[in-house]
Formats: structure tokens, C-alpha cells, sequence
């Protein structure tokens, strides 16, 4: 494209999303490393879908963007020609049944929208672990946080959705039609990664400028509202091995406590590629349920619980430091694993093998959705031969592992969702 056809790109942008509201792209705005040539804002739906026909007449790729909280996460983009930015798409609307029901911007923040909620004792039951997301990037990934474990995922406290399809049209999507794209595993979201990992197993959902992109952007949700409750408590214990971590699962899970949610956290005992010593012991992890609900009866529960798991179990009023949080960082490659809760040791245990060395593990213990670190250090070709070996140990286990975030070498050899 050359520079001239570059400024009428520009200009038409600018037309749309007014002149403040549309510009070149920069490398503060790549994707997974590729840098896009534009950057376009549109102030509300219509604009949005005027944007999205308008590159497609011009033939762009297109990546959306709320917060860029998971931009970098699953596949890079073969392309890309316009980041269209969804922050203006926000606001936290009233609903005719304000008690049961709020419609959101796909913009706007979650915790904007906790916020309002709390003003009238309400919340959403999501609780993502990515740093300040939006709703629109929260339903596109169906990334889950501990309260997954009681509510069911993002994607299962929503009641419809308002979209703008890949050519501008306008679509609402409720019951039926709705289910039908999320079993499909093609929810609507934002164009890039958290669309095809929200796909995942199921069928991923493709990038824009691929095969079979995604139906559109959400433009906006309706979700279902719950009270907040009146007492949280944390029963956490000392677990020593994932084999004693999943037998307690399984034992919480059978027992009445009823809890709102099973978190683990095993980290790394040791360095990889630093042997076991005979006689040693891994560090230990602890297991850590949320009880919420009442006061009183939420201190009975806390006391079962606390019965049942023996050891050194305790009631806290604060959840562990790294509660709701992913256990990599910046360099890392970070994984998400899913696999029935009876198989999570074997999941683990499979992992550690691979790598030769426990890594740390976090997450969602009670339904089988776990994340992982893998260390910076480990090079391309190890990281692809480490996935080979737990995909396959988890193929057996009706489970799957995807590479959420990982350093641009190794997203060059490395297929995020597997075969």
C-alpha cells in the first residue's frame, strides 16, 4: 500500500473516529510484536462497525483492543494493518431489571463495573486474574478466575451480547444463538488472541487476516448480577505433593462445605535442570477454599472444612498473597492446562517430568483449570519438546494445554493450542 493510499486510509479513519480519535500505530500498539499501521478509536457501535466495513473495503487485517491485557497471549497475527482500540465503547447502563441484570460497554473496565455494582450491594461473579481488563476482553478470552469454581466461567453470566460483524452489520446475540457460538467456540470477541484461546478445546476460533476469523467484536453485554456477600472466609493448608493436593480436592468436592472456591499453589522446590537430591522434598504448596455467604453460616462451613483437611488447616478473613493471580511473569512461558480435577496430579506430575524440575503451578483446582510457568531459560526447541510430552500425557486424559504468553522466539516454533 503505498503512502498516498496510506493517508486517504488515514483520513477516512479520521472521518469516522474524529481526528483525535485516529492515528498512526507506534510500538507501544504491536501485537505480539507486529507492530500495526494504525490505530483507530470509534466512539460508539455504529462508528465501530463503519471502522470494521470501511477496513474491510480496504482490505486491512484488524485486531481489537480493550485494555491490552492479554494482546500478546495465543497465536501472533500474520498481519497486521489496524488496531481497533474499544475503550471508547464503554459505560455501565441501566437495566430494567437493575437487582438482576446490568448491560456494559465492551470498554469498560471490570472493575469499573464491580464499583457501580457495589454502590447497590451487587457484583458480577467474574474475577479474572489479568491486571485491570475489560468486559469485552474478559468475555472474549473467558478467562476465569477462583470464583469459576461456584459460577461457571465469564461467558456463563451473560444473557446476550451486541456485536459488530467483520462487514459492519449489527447483531444481538441471546439463548439459543449465543450458546450456539460458545459451544462452537466461536463467541464473539475481540479479534486477536483471547478470542482463540476463549475457543479452545473446542474449536479455536481463527485470527483476523486468517482462515475463518471470528463473527466480530462484542460492542456491548448483559450480564446477570448477584448480591455481594456478607462474610468471605479462606480455609488454606500446607499440601505436600499434587497426589495429596488432588486426594483433598476430591474430599472438598464430596463434602458438605459447599465451597465457592479450590485454589492451589505449588511452586517451584528447585531451579530446572537442577537434579532431585535423594532424601529432598519439593516445597510445599498450599490449597486454599473460599466460603461466602452469611456470617453464621459460612463459620459453620469454615469449621467442616477445616475438620476435613486436618494438618495445620486455618480460617483466614484474607485471601493468600497470590490468590486469583498467574503464577508467570514477563519472559516466562505461561500455560494454561485444563483436565477432569481426579487427573490434576497427573497433569502436574506429567509437567514436572517434561521439564525435568517442579515449576510453579496456580489455579483452578477444584474444576481442572490450572496455569504454569515454564522457565525463561529453557530454549525454543525444549519448550516445543515439553509440550509434546504433556500434550500427549493429557490427550489420554481427556485434557489440553495452550501457550497463553510466551517470548517471541519460542512463539515462532511453538503451536499455541497444539495439534
Amino acid at each position: 500500500m503505498g503512502a498516498s493510499t496510506g493517508d486517504a486510509v488515514l483520513r477516512r479513519l479520521m472521518e469516522i473516529c474524529g481526528p483525535q480519535f485516529a492515528r498512526a500505530g507506534g510500538p507501544a500498539d504491536a501485537v505480539a510484536g507486529t507492530e500495526p499501521r494504525w490505530v483507530a478509536a470509534p466512539p460508539h457501535a455504529e462508528a465501530a462497525g463503519h471502522v470494521l466495513s470501511q477496513a474491510a473495503r480496504d482490505g486491512l487485517s484488524v485486531v481489537a483492543r480493550g485494555a491490552g491485557s492479554k494482546i500478546d497471549w495465543g497465536v501472533p497475527p500474520a498481519g497486521l494493518d489496524l488496531v481497533l482500540d474499544i475503550g471508547r465503547l464503554a459505560g455501565v447502563r441501566r437495566h430494567a431489571d437493575p437487582g438482576l441484570l446490568v448491560e456494559v460497554g465492551a470498554g469498560t473496565p471490570l472493575r469499573a463495573v464491580q464499583t457501580v455494582l457495589a454502590g447497590v450491594e451487587r457484583r458480577i461473579a467474574v474475577d479474572p486474574p489479568s491486571e485491570g481488563p475489560t468486559i469485552g476482553g474478559v468475555l472474549a478470552a473467558d478467562e476465569t478466575g477462583p470464583l469459576r469454581h461456584r459460577w461457571g466461567s465469564p461467558r456463563e453470566q451473560v444473557i446476550s451480547i451486541r456485536c459488530v460483524t467483520l462487514d459492519g452489520e449489527f447483531l444481538e446475540l441471546t439463548g439459543d444463538a449465543l450458546r450456539a457460538f460458545g459451544d462452537a467456540g466461536g463467541f464473539p470477541g475481540a479479534f486477536g488472541h483471547a478470542g482463540l484461546l476463549g475457543g479452545y478445546p473446542r474449536r479455536p476460533a481463527r485470527l483476523a487476516g486468517c482462515a475463518d476469523p471470528l463473527p466480530g467484536i462484542i460492542t456491548a453485554a448483559t450480564l446477570r448480577v448477584l448480591p455481594r456477600p456478607g462474610a468471605r472466609l479462606w480455609v488454606s493448608r500446607t499440601v505436600t505433593s499434587p497426589l495429596e493436593a488432588r486426594d483433598l480436592v476430591l474430599g472438598i468436592r464430596a463434602s458438605s462445605a459447599h465451597p465457592d472456591a479450590v485454589e492451589i499453589d505449588l511452586p517451584a522446590g528447585r531451579p530446572a535442570g537442577v537434579p532431585r537430591q535423594r532424601g529432598t522434598r519439593d516445597t510445599a504448596g498450599t490449597l486454599s477454599i473460599l466460603l461466602e455467604g452469611d456470617p453464621a453460616p459460612v463459620g459453620l462451613r469454615s469449621a467442616v472444612l477445616v475438620e476435613l483437611l486436618g494438618g495445620d488447616a486455618a480460617a483466614s478473613g484474607a485471601p493468600p498473597h497470590w490468590w486469583g493471580r498467574t503464577p508467570f511473569d514477563t519472559g516466562e512461558v505461561g500455560l494454561r492446562i485444563d483436565v477432569p480435577p481426579a487427573d490434576l496430579h497427573a497433569a502436574v506430575y506429567a509437567l514436572r517430568d517434561a521439564v525435568g524440575a517442579p515449576v510453579p503451578v496456580r489455579g483452578r483446582a477444584g474444576v481442572g483449570v490450572i496455569h504454569a510457568a515454564l522457565p525463561a531459560t529453557l530454549t525454543p526447541a525444549r519448550v516445543s519438546a515439553v509440550l509434546d510430552a504433556l500434550r500427549g500425557i493429557l490427550l489420554a486424559r481427556d485434557g489440553s494445554c495452550i501457550v497463553l504468553t510466551a517470548p517471541a522466539p519460542v512463539r515462532a516454533v511453538v503451536n499455541p493450542c497444539g495439534p
